[in-house]
């Protein structure tokens, strides 16, 4: 964090009681609060927790009081997510940046990167398969890639996204984290920039757009005002994305190599129906979120002789 300004624990702690009741009385959750704190000033959660922070001399803010003041009005009357206001969002051990260009991760998409190292150490070709080349289609701000990238030390990942604009994104993210060259990144949409992979991938991974078009305007003010609705539209019956991942990744895996997707809760049946069209997945699972709720859809391909 690079400091632009000061500010004493009383003034900071003055103006966190404020936003807290503001948070409230908006319906904005009162725990973005202390989060959008220990982002831009040098605080933690305990010493805001405790209010230990009162009692501070001078503590540094990466921008003045009346910025964030202005970023938090904004937060409430725009409903700009308050990782756009600040740039950035934690992601399993990362750090990421994000703008608009890309979806903000979510906590839930985590689990991919858990999924995987399980079907990786369940497979009986585990060990070259955690070797070879793994795409992540729809990459967005690089979240997965270099989730992939940390798991599979001697993976490479091909990282691919339609957005210039996110790709930059998610190249930013893949040297912030060290990463950069464990990372491929392509523009193009899906399948289409890696033809010269075909038959090699050793796993398909992504979190494509899959909500139904009709259910975009019942999405909260946050999500639909702000973040990019490429990468939220999946069409009629929100599976148009899902229906060609399913249908294109026979031609890139390896025989055992992994495909697996995020989807919306409730789809996990249709999502198995396009898979068993294809005729060519075995060990077809849908996996639940930390919630319970069918969340994730994974298979093995299995080409018939």
């Amino acid at each position: 964090m690079t400091a632009s300004g000061t500010v004493t624990g009383a003034e900071l702690w003055a103006w966190r009681e404020k936003a807290l009741a503001e948070a409230r009385a908006a319906g904005v959750d009162a725990d973005e609060v202390d989060w959008l704190l220990m982002a831009v000033a040098a605080v933690d959660r305990l010493s805001l927790r405790l209010g230990t922070v009162r009692g501070r001399g001078a503590i540094p803010l990466s921008y003045s009081l009346v910025e964030l003041e202005r970023r938090w009005q904004e937060r409430l009357t725009q409903r700009t997510p308050v990782q756009y206001l600040v740039g950035e969002t934690p992601w399993r051990d990362l750090v990421l940046t994000v703008s608009p260009a890309v979806l903000i991760p979510r906590p839930e998409t985590e689990l991919m990167i858990d999924l995987a190292e399980a079907a990786i150490a369940c497979s009986p070709i585990g060990d070259r398969l955690a070797e070879g080349l793994w795409a992540d289609l729809g990459t967005g701000s690089g979240a997965i890639a270099l989730g992939l990238a940390q798991a599979f030390p001697a993976a490479q990942i091909l990282a691919v996204d339609l957005s210039a604009e996110a790709l930059a994104i998610a190249q930013g993210n893949a040297a912030r984290a060290g990463l950069r060259d464990r990372v491929t990144f392509y523009n193009g949409s899906w399948f289409e920039p890696l033809e010269a992979y075909r038959g090699q991938l050793s796993a398909v991974v992504s979190n494509p757009p899959y909500i139904p078009s009709a259910l975009l305007p019942t999405l909260e003010p946050e999500v639909i005002h702000h973040e990019p609705v490429s990468a939220l539209d999946g069409g009629d019956d929100g599976l148009d994305d899902l229906r060609l991942l399913a249908a294109q990744a026979p031609g890139f895996l390896v025989p055992g190599g992994l495909w697996l997707v995020e989807m919306m809760a409730g789809q996990g049946q249709s999502v198995r129906a396009l898979l068993e069209a294809q005729g060519c997945y075995c060990d077809i699972q849908i996996c639940l979120d930390l919630t319970g709720r069918d969340r994730f859809v994974q298979a093995i391909y299995s080409p018939q002789p």
